[in-house]
């Protein structure tokens, strides 16, 4: 599995991995920045954006992935920096091939199962009539019967492209994405990482709540932590200042 990347910058290299539904264009605010210190490595996972399409949709193959485009980069370790999913597959990794990274940072995600909870956004993106449809304001509209936050349905919509004979098309592939949604949910497992690690939480998000903390310990016994005020889900977009300084003081 051949991921796309795109490369910015020297210096360390920096693996940044994205979330579901996303692509590592959800970190061009970080990107640029980041650049001026690491060599940054930003992915699109498999199933999403410009990377291959396959069935298989687990974190054990996402890891894989990543694990492969090192080698075809030469890389021997590299800093890794995952948000949600993208967090989870990072963490796999470490739990996995600890000798592959230098530091890792998790963003708003832990190592547990998750209850379902993208229903309505599955209902919503497969609500959209791509047939015949004109525009990404149409796209919209039909998608806010299901998902009333615009920003959500700005980030989702990212998805659409148009094709050479000029029609919207995904380019992830939804319908993997949803049957094996499930394996999404699960938790990373292995070997606990006793490397240096850093988890950032949106301040306001409840993916990395208090409840969580013996199964971030157990796995990760070095882990720090950080709180970014003011931020859900996505702090490095929501609060792009603050979450910048924080992983910078951090990782140099």
């Amino acid at each position: 599995m051949k991921l796309f990347h795109q490369i910015y910058g020297t210096g360390e290299p920096l693996l940044i991995l994205h979330g579901l539904f996303g692509t590592y264009e959800n970190w061009g605010s970080q990107i640029k920045g980041l650049a001026e210190h690491f060599q940054v490595i930003a992915v699109d996972l498999r199933n999403h954006g410009r990377s291959p399409h396959a069935d298989e949709f687990t974190y054990p193959a996402m890891a894989a992935d990543v694990l492969e485009l090192m080698d075809d980069l030469a890389l021997t370790s590299a800093h890794i920096l995952g948000h949600s999913m993208g967090g989870k597959v990072a963490m796999q990794i470490a739990l996995t091939a600890p000798q592959r990274l230098r530091k890792l940072v998790v963003v708003d995600i832990a190592p547990v199962a998750y209850q379902p909870h993208h229903d309505g956004v599955f209902k919503g993106l497969f609500n959209i009539e791509l047939a015949g449809l004109k525009s990404r304001g149409e796209a919209d509209k039909q998608l806010a019967e299901y998902v009333l936050e615009p920003s959500v349905r700005a980030f989702l919509l990212k998805n659409l492209y148009r094709t050479e004979d000029k029609q919207f098309a995904w380019r992830m592939n939804l319908p993997v994405i949803h049957s094996q949604y499930s394996n999404i949910s699960l938790a990373p497992k292995g070997t606990p990482f006793s490397g240096t690690t850093l988890f950032i939480k949106g301040a306001n998000s409840d993916y990395l709540i208090p409840a969580y903390r013996d199964q971030v310990v157990t796995l990760f016994p070095a882990a720090s932590y950080k709180v970014i005020d003011g931020a859900g889900h996505w702090p490095h977009a929501e609060k792009a200042g603050m979450f910048s300084r924080t992983l910078l003081k951090w990782l140099l």
